[in-house]
């Protein structure tokens, strides 16, 4: 790979062939997590005290008691099974003693961070209807502390304060318009006086934006809007100034984006640039994805999708942008982790302050930090949808890029050539350890706006899909199509220092320690950690439970711990299901926690049997199974799986009772009879020959492909 800079272009095409569619009891003291102890550390040390560990989020411990020479020694300290299962993204904070971890639904768990010992749970009581809403599952990425207060964003779209030591809320504020399928799962940020949350929704149809509330009171000090007015108009938002002079230029006045509000959420990254007062963020992807039925009328960038932003930590006003993914057509997430560090590109090799991002689009960027300047950037995986970046850092599109009609193939796809799995970066080796995954995405163009679906992407991914199961030779092929990596990245060089190659993809985010070791969790649930200088591999232990969250290292009376949380689900797990033989089984999420010399053993999870057979006889004409095919693509695969497959964290349809009761079904899917467990009512999305034509075709997916 070349690097690119701003004198140079990189170009790495390939050909993808497949697509598819996250001991002795220590009494805990009073909670505090100082601001003041945060900021002063350049990586984390004996607390972990906020989401990526500092302020910079690099996810690098300086702790180095468990090293090389000890790996052999390390055992399991104890475990805690929390309340709820599926998704569990959650990076544990660590402050004075506690340990305080979130599970699906926003429930957050306070722990003796010695013993595991549950000190409480908050239960924040969620309506299981929002579930709908949920792009990427019911999941919860954690929370944020100071002065003996933790803040948590609920996915019904509240930031709560509650007492660390109790409990018990101290204020509660609804944070978005609960009429619009809003959802918040990112961790909240504490920044002097302030809290700053964002928000999802983007597959949906919201307008996103990132707030500042007061930390005593809950009151709103600013918010920040990252798509325009639906007229134009100001909000009376620190956002004003700079959509009436630079952005709202980059959309014209027409289009989905009127209705749907654009987009553009901030449902992750947030981080402080201290040494320059100012918020640095993700944007997420348009609404609707396709760019022609977004804004029609224009072809402007559409300014702040798929952008960092940087704003004025104390007033929200813009300071600068970069844009990763100008008019982004494909759903190429800027919110993806953004690392601060101190790098030697500056003048004659000297420290220059930079950004450092690997979004879903497949490039590593660097930015400097306080004027958002591009300084470099290259393809971290392989990529076919640009030719590479121009001497400013845009891409360069390929044709095949934004198809018109017919079907366009692309890597990434909207899974992302990376996601939300934190990566992190060790400072004493300049490498950032990014979770990295290779999926395709066949991409074929609505023509116009479908109102009778609840996801609104503006693309058909039912086409393609056979309406006959697929026979295990070309499942296979499929399966070998998708690939997970672990890759060192070199960001001054613009070049991997190693690369691991993964089974599948969307496996943990990344731990880096001192100690020259990295640490990450699989698919199959393996914790491992490898040497950071070379990607040897040094250790391993199977968790029993799929991981996806990333670890966390502190210090108690002296002996480094080291903590994980294990539960599978998420959107690859929801999406993906096909990759997944046998399926996964719906288990409650763990937090595990490790030290030298421990002896505790995992418990077994208690797995829920599950009959895998047809529930009826199969019925159906062709074009009423091609009927159902269309329809449940459209409205229930984001959920239960392309193909009706389920990776397991949700029900299988294909195995589930209600399948073989055309009663019960509709009750289910039309009549609402599940709302109170998520499932809720289709009925304006559906009629009931739509649903019976679903069920048809899941019936008919049960018996698998013809012998």
């Amino acid at each position: 790979m070349k690097i690119v800079t701003r004198s140079g272009v990189s170009a790495l095409t390939i050909a993808v062939l497949l697509f598819a569619a996250a001991c002795g009891q220590q009494k805990a003291a009073a909670p505090g997590g100082s601001e003041d102890s945060l900021a002063a550390q350049g990586s984390a040390g004996a607390q972990w005290l906020s989401y990526g560990g500092t302020y910079d989020e690099q996810r690098h411990s300086r702790l180095t008691q468990i090293n090389k020479s000890n790996l052999d020694q390390l055992g399991v300290a104890w475990t805690y099974e929390m309340r709820s299962g599926r998704g569990i993204e959650t990076t544990p904070i660590v402050a004075d003693g506690a340990m305080y971890a979130t599970s699906s639904w926003s429930i957050l768990h306070a722990l003796d961070a010695k013993t595991g010992k549950e000190l409480w749970v908050y239960d924040p009581a969620v309506d299981k209807a929002v579930g709908v809403d949920a792009c990427c599952d019911v999941v919860n990425r954690g929370v944020a502390i100071k002065d003996g207060v933790i803040f948590l964003g609920v996915i019904d779209g509240r930031l709560e304060a509650i007492d660390a030591k109790t409990g018990k809320p101290i204020w509660s504020v609804q944070t978005v318009d609960r009429s619009k399928p809003y959802t918040v799962t990112g961790a909240p940020r504490v920044v002097g006086d302030k809290v700053l949350i964002g928000n999802g929704g983007g597959e949906l149809g919201v307008r996103g934006y990132l707030s500042a509330y007061d930390v005593k009171t809950g009151k709103l000090v600013w918010r920040f809007f990252t798509a325009p007015n639906p007229k134009m108009q100001p909000d009376g938002a620190a956002s004003d100034e700079v959509f009436a002079r630079l952005a709202n230029a980059t959309w014209g006045r027409t289009g989905r984006w009127t209705v749907d509000g654009g987009g553009a959420t901030v449902w992750d990254s947030i981080v402080y640039d201290e040494p320059n007062k100012q918020i640095i963020f993700g944007v997420g992807n348009g609404s609707p994805w396709n760019a022609a039925l977004r804004d029609p009328t224009s072809k402007g960038d559409n300014l702040f999708v798929s952008s960092i932003v940087a704003v004025d930590a104390d007033s929200g006003k813009y300071k600068w942008h970069f844009q990763t993914t100008p008019r982004d057509n494909w759903d190429y997430t800027a919110t993806q982790t953004i690392i601060l560090a101190n790098l030697p590109l500056g003048a004659n090799g000297a420290p220059r302050r930079v950004v450092m991002q690997a979004p879903k689009n497949g490039f590593f960027y660097v930015l400097d930090a306080k004027t958002g300047e591009f300084i470099s950037g290259n393809n971290f995986v392989p990529q076919n949808w640009t030719t590479g970046l121009d001497a400013r850092g845009r891409p360069q599109e390929t044709a095949e890029a934004r198809p018109t009609s017919g079907t366009s193939v692309l890597l990434p796809g909207p899974q992302g050539a990376h996601n939300w799995h934190p990566m992190a970066f060790n400072p004493e080796l300049n490498l950032a350890f990014i979770p990295a995954q290779e999926l395709p995405q066949g991409y074929a163009p609505k023509t116009e706006a479908d109102p009778h679906t609840k996801w609104n992407t503006g693309f058909k991914f039912e086409d393609g899909l056979p309406v006959d199961p697929v026979d295990p030779a070309t499942m296979k092929a499929m399966r070998a199509a998708f690939k997970g990596r672990l890759i060192a990245w070199d960001p001054i060089k613009q070049a991997p220092r190693w690369s691991v190659e993964l089974p599948t993809p969307s496996n943990g985010g990344v731990l880096s320690t001192a100690a020259g070791l990295v640490f990450q969790g699989t698919v199959g649930g393996d914790f491992v950690a490898y040497d950071a200088a070379d990607g040897k591999e040094l250790w391993r232990r199977n968790l029993k439970g799929g991981i996806m969250a990333p670890a966390v290292s502190y210090e108690i009376d002296g002996e480094q711990y080291l903590a994980i949380a294990s539960g599978w689900g998420g959107a690859y797990a929801l999406a993906a299901g096909f990759l997944f033989d046998p399926a996964v089984q719906p288990l409650n999420g763990r937090v595990i926690v490790f030290k030298l010399g421990a002896k505790g053993e995992i418990p077994d999870h208690k797995g829920i049997p599950v009959d895998r057979k047809p529930q009826t006889a199969a019925f159906g004409d062709p074009a009423m199974l091609q009927r159902g095919l269309v329809a449940y693509s459209r409205n229930c695969m984001v959920c239960h799986g392309p193909m009706a497959i389920s990776s397991g964290v949700l029900p299988d349809l294909r195995w589930s009772p209600i399948s073989g009761d055309a009663e019960a079904w509709r009750d289910v899917v039309i009549d609402g009879s599940r709302a109170e467990a998520g499932m809720v009512s289709f009925s304006k999305q559906l009629s009931p020959d739509d649903a019976e034509a679903i069920r048809a075709y899941v019936v008919h997916q049960a018996y698998g492909p013809k012998k």
